[in-house]
C-alpha cells in the first residue's frame, strides 16, 4: 500500500475477506491495495461496491460512451486509481484502447467522434466545481442520445465523482491495473489538471 493513504490499510481476513479477494482477483486480476483501506469499514465498502455493480448493469448509454465519460471525469477530478482502473476495464471489455489512452487529452486528439466529444465534455463539465453543464450541451446530448441515456450518463458521472473524490481524499492512488494488460496510459492529468504525456 502506498504511504500516501490517509487511513492505514489492514489485512483483509476471514471467510468473507477470502471471498472479497477472490472476486477482486476474478474481476481485476489482482487484489487492489485499497481494499485494505476500505476494509476498515466494511458496510461502506460493500454498499459502495454494490451500487457500483448496479451502475454496470444499466444499458441505455452505449458502453463505449459510458467508459469514455467515466474516464474523462476521472481525468478531470485527477483520480489516478479511477483512471487506471478504467484503462484496464476498456481493455477487458474489448473497447478501443487507443481512444482510451487519449481520454485525458481528448480535446487535442483526432481519434474521437463528435458524439464522443460531447459526452466527454459533459463529463468534464459535471466534474467541475461548481458544475458547468450548460442548457446548450444538455439539449445537444438529449437530441443525440435521448432522455434515458442522458440520465444514465449523469448518474454514472455523478457516481464516479463520488468514488474519485473519496479516493483522492483518502490518498488512494493507482493500483497499476493497466500494467497487467500492457495498456500504459499515453497521457495523464497533472496536479494542475492539465494532461501531460507519460
Amino acid at each position: 500500500m502506498s504511504s500516501t493513504t490517509r487511513i492505514p490499510a489492514v489485512e483483509v481476513t476471514g471467510p468473507f475477506g477470502a471471498v472479497v479477494k477472490a472476486v477482486a482477483r476474478r474481476k481485476l486480476g489482482l487484489v487492489p491495495d485499497s481494499l485494505g483501506v476500505m476494509w476498515q469499514h466494511r458496510p461502506v465498502m460493500m454498499d459502495m461496491m454494490s451500487f457500483g455493480g448496479k451502475t454496470e448493469k444499466w444499458h441505455e448509454l452505449d458502453l463505449g460512451l459510458s467508459t469514455l465519460a467515466t474516464m474523462a471525469a476521472a481525468a478531470t477530478v485527477g483520480c489516478s486509481f479511477c483512471l487506471d482502473l478504467h484503462y484496464f476495464m476498456a481493455h477487458d471489455r474489448g473497447l478501443d484502447e487507443d481512444k482510451a489512452r487519449e481520454v485525458p487529452i481528448w480535446r487535442d486528439s483526432t481519434r474521437f467522434t463528435r458524439l464522443e466529444r460531447l459526452v466527454m465534455e459533459y463529463a468534464e463539465a459535471m466534474s467541475q466545481t461548481p458544475v458547468t453543464v450548460t442548457d446548450e450541451l444538455s439539449d445537444e446530448l438529449l437530441a443525440e442520445i435521448g432522455a434515458p441515456a442522458l440520465l444514465e450518463l449523469a448518474a454514472k458521472v455523478g457516481y464516479l465523482n463520488a468514488t474519485a473524490r473519496s479516493n483522492i481524499a483518502l490518498g488512494i492512488g493507482s493500483d497499476h491495473f493497466a500494467d497487467a494488460c500492457g495498456l500504459a496510459p499515453l497521457a495523464a492529468p497533472t496536479s494542475a489538471g492539465v494532461a501531460s504525456t507519460v
